[in-house]
């Protein structure tokens, strides 16, 4: 009996699938070598848009680096003759106001009603901004911004982003309140302002706007978890990852921002029980099986 192969539109599967567009780096846990496992393990197709190849991430010393720039638009419009659509979109750095314009297309093209856009801000840390950042840039990302549904920035990104002036130390709930308001009046309904210090802790602040009744009204909470080690490289990768899977399987963002903060936390120790250097990020790869989808 001849043996046929059944045909069907490609990603016509039920299986939920997701595009991220980020950096690959062969060596040190950032990323697309984090988003990928992490987006799996979670029960969801991860499709990665890659907008440079690099050995290893910058916090080495040297790297070799590919921008994938004029190769993002060629690679993209394959997906296009696929007809391919997505249960969510994810962004991460994106080196230039070209890459962003790419992605506001891809965003367009390949987004649903039903589409969950989260972009992750990752323009600086410690009140400045990364070196290859310009004022052009910063607006370009203001702009993608307004067209995510959650957006991930650190207290840092959070001040760029709304022009508030950024002061070292502890964050008033208040300031953070107003800062995240300024975000949703952007565009998106969900904000996670990251990595707030708070004392001994380190707190995640999270946003929801919503329609009630014809009036929009926005509920929030500030959560923390005890502070362990060092900054490590990545994990704010793994955030995201989490928060953009968890929200394509309709988990609240309340519950998710909780457990991706604990995991993360779950994932440092172990990082420092078996002395991995800082610049590896962590050894997710440990307790992934810790990590359960929810629905």
């Amino acid at each position: 009996m001849e043996n046929r192969e059944i045909s069907q539109k490609p990603g016509s599967s039920r299986q939920k699938k997701v595009a991220v567009v980020n950096d690959l780096s062969g060596f040190g846990r950032c990323a697309l070598t984090v988003a990928i496992p992490v987006i799996s393990r979670l029960k969801i197709q991860c499709c990665p848009v890659p907008t440079a190849v690099l050995s290893n991430h910058t916090a080495y010393p040297s790297c070799f680096f590919d921008d994938y720039t004029d190769r993002m638009e060629p690679y993209i419009l394959q997906w296009k003759k696929l007809g391919l659509t997505f249960d969510g979109i994810g962004t991460g750095f994106l080196g230039s106001g070209r890459q962003m314009g790419i992605v506001r297309s891809f965003i367009r093209d390949f987004g649903r009603q039903e589409t969950v856009v989260l972009v992750d801000p990752i323009m600086g840390d410690n009140g400045k901004t990364y070196a290859t950042y310009t004022e052009a840039m910063c607006r370009e990302m203001k702009d993608l911004v307004s067209y995510a549904h959650i957006v991930t920035p650190n207290v840092t990104e959070c001040c760029i982003l709304t022009d508030t002036p950024y002061h070292e130390g502890s964050w008033k709930e208040k300031e953070l309140l107003t800062m995240a308001r300024k975000l949703t009046g952007m565009g998106p309904k969900k904000v996670v302002i990251t990595g707030v210090p708070s004392g001994g802790l380190l707190g995640n602040f999270c946003l929801e706007e919503e329609e009630s009744r014809g009036e929009l009204r926005d509920t929030w909470a500030f959560r923390r978890v005890k502070k362990v080690g060092e900054t490590r490289c990545g994990t704010g990768d793994i955030f995201a990852a989490i928060i953009l899977a968890d929200a394509v399987n309709g988990v609240p963002l309340d519950k998710s921002v909780k457990r991706a903060a604990e995991f993360i936390k779950d994932c440092i120790l172990e990082s420092i029980k078996m002395q991995v250097p800082l610049t590896d990020g962590v050894c997710f790869e440990e307790i992934l099986d810790r990590l359960k989808p929810l629905r």
